[in-house]
């Protein structure tokens, strides 16, 4: 169902640069031609990225506002003022909310939190979380994840006597809201030195710079540093500059002391004791995280991360895990359904875009159903279902679209939007359904090149089997944590087979084990998955050829540490590049 994808390998990277690097560095020119893709080009560069430091940390105090945001909460503080912590229901929004909770806690009794109701709420700041707050009391509103846009909530705060720090990531508009600070590096006036922090990312910001400013030291932040990493992970935001330092050490926190929540969450999902991945956040912890607030409610995800004993951490922990299975079970649901919309042209857009309207969906899964049909359409896609009245759902994009801008073209239509070029989340009425769709439409047609429409597998070398040394393996894990921005590298080797013992793995065989071996070194046997390709199952049982993109990870079985190659695509032999 899902388009053949197109395998680009990279422009070689400067062949003088990646030979010096090499000579410098003692290691294989493959390694140095990554690093010099990367940017790092010296000695010096390839130690500051093999060795993260925190002391390569911007000061928090470069972000505009940021003394405004501390000399206001260090009122509050001291004065015993009632502070709530305001934050959205999804990965990224319940970690800022637990770590900067967890923070205050140590310095005040006076400090709650506020996860709103997906269903409704909805996103973001909303009057009935303002009049929560006001009906018991908080004098101040720290808002994470959200709030750049709250302009009306903002001011309907003030009314109430509330003042408002707003800690946010997503794109301000020209008019910022009238709180007493707006923490966002995204703000045009803002010079912080990088702009890609997650929400979770922005609220450590205002943890460090209170704690630089209250003598608290460095230390004794490093415990909230595994709430970070799970934010950075599954908030897709780039895994580049601060925010790599920040995963390196959230990475080691989430492996050696994780808070009792997250390691409730590890046992679950059965990882490997201390060798959790950034892989592993995206697929397997972040996913039970969200499914509090699809499912149930975000506050139950905030419980969580903040339970200090293991029993509360247990049962929380428990209950959120049903949640995901029980979320699983709707999403396969909603998926089969509006995959046979599209096949039966039911649906309301389809030749440029994927656009779906169900009223009795699921809100809280439309967003990974619109991921799904990427996948097996590759357009951009709305997904739409029926919430509080109105006609609200999630849109995810293609490699190389702004999917944002084409829904900030209809803002006249909508109630309310919110996110990025490549996902976002949107609310009407049912009545400008049929003149979004077309406008969507048109936008696509008329912005959506012949590149942007078939997906792209990019290849960063050439490989063969013999280079996959143990050396070349351990230089390699020194290039994670792997994001956007360092994505693990993929490799292409050509003309491999199977010795026989592929097999079909998966409950429902889906995934293909193998046993490969490159036909030019018929010694060298390498074990490689590839998830969901059994379609090639065939082919490769007849003895014949493949061409294999892939990447080469660690799989740990039973502790015991194997190199695996992790199948990103194949083509029989005869196909070309």
């Amino acid at each position: 169902m899902a388009k053949e994808r197109k395998w680009i390998l990279k422009e070689p990277a400067d062949s003088a640069k990646v030979d010096q690097l090499a000579a410098e560095l003692g290691v294989d020119r493959v390694l140095a031609s990554l690093l010099v893709q990367r940017g790092v080009t010296t000695f010096a560069q390839a130690r500051s990225f093999f060795r993260p430091s925190l002391d390569n940390l911007h000061d928090p105090f470069l972000m505009k506002d940021m003394d405004r945001a501390v000399a206001r909460l260090k009122q509050a503080v001291s004065l015993r003022e009632k502070i709530l912590v305001y934050g959205d229901y999804d990965v990224d929004g319940t970690t800022a909310v637990s770590l900067v909770y967890s923070f205050l806690s140590r310095l005040t009794p006076m400090v709650d939190f506020y996860i709103p109701d997906r269903y409704e709420e909805g996103y973001g700041v909303s009057i009935k979380g303002i009049d929560w707050a006001a009906e018991h009391g908080f004098k101040l509103i720290i808002t994470l994840d959200c709030g750049i846009k709250a302009i009306d909530k903002v001011a309907y705060a003030a009314t109430k006597g509330i003042d408002v720090i707003i800690c946010d990531h997503h794109l301000p508009e020209e008019e910022l809201p009238a709180a007493v600070a707006v923490l966002d590096p995204k703000r045009e006036d803002c010079h912080y030195p990088f702009d890609d922090l997650s929400g979770c990312g922005v609220g450590f910001k205002l943890v460090q710079a209170y704690s630089l400013s209250a003598g608290i030291p460095f230390e004794e932040l490093r415990p909230l540093l595994d709430l970070l990493v799970v934010s950075i992970a599954s908030d897709l935001v780039s895994v580049v500059g601060e925010n790599r330092i920040l995963a390196h050490f959230g990475l080691v926190q989430l492996n050696e002391q994780p808070r009792k929540g997250l390691q409730a969450i590890i046992n679950l999902s059965n990882l490997e004791p201390h060798h959790v991945t950034i892989d592993d956040i995206v697929f397997k912890i972040g996913p039970r995280i969200n499914a509090a607030g699809r499912m149930e409610t975000g506050r139950l995800a905030v419980e969580l991360l903040t339970a200090t004993d293991d029993r509360t951490a247990s049962v929380i922990a428990t209950r959120i895990n049903d949640n995901n299975n029980e979320r699983k079970s709707i999403d396969r649901e909603i998926t089969r359904e509006a995959l046979e919309m599209v096949q039966s042209g039911q649906c309301i857009a389809g030749e440029y875009a994927t656009i779906v309207y169900n009223p009795d969906w699921n809100k809280g899964v439309v967003g990974i159903v619109a991921s799904r049909l990427v996948e097996a359409f590759y357009k951009p896609t709305f997904v739409l279902t029926k919430s509080n009245g109105f006609v609200t759902g999630s849109a995810r994009s293609v490699r190389g679209f702004d999917l944002y801008d084409s829904i900030e073209r209809c803002a006249d239509l909508l109630e309310n939007f919110g996110g990025h070029t490549y996902a976002a989340g949107l609310t009407m009425k049912e009545e400008h359904l049929p003149e979004f769709a077309a406008r969507v439409e048109a936008y696509v047609r008329d912005h959506l090149t012949r590149e942007m429409s078939v997906p792209v597998v990019e290849l960063d070398s050439r490989l063969d089997f013999s280079q996959i040394t143990p050396k070349f393996f351990r230089i390699l894990k020194q290039f994670q944590p792997f994001g956007p921005g360092n994505t693990s590298p993929v490799f292409l080797t050509e003309n491999v087979y199977d010795d026989g013992n592929g097999r079909k793995v998966g409950p429902a065989g889906q995934h293909l084990k193998l046993e490969l071996i490159q036909e030019s070194q018929p010694y060298n046997r390498v074990s490689a998955i590839g998830f969901n390709m059994a379609d090639f199952f065939e082919h490769i049982r007849g003895g014949n050829p493949i061409d294999i993109c892939y990447s080469v990870v660690e799989n740990y079985y039973r502790g015991n540490s194997t190199i695996q190659l992790r199948l990103k695509d194949m083509r029989e032999r005869e196909d070309v590049i």
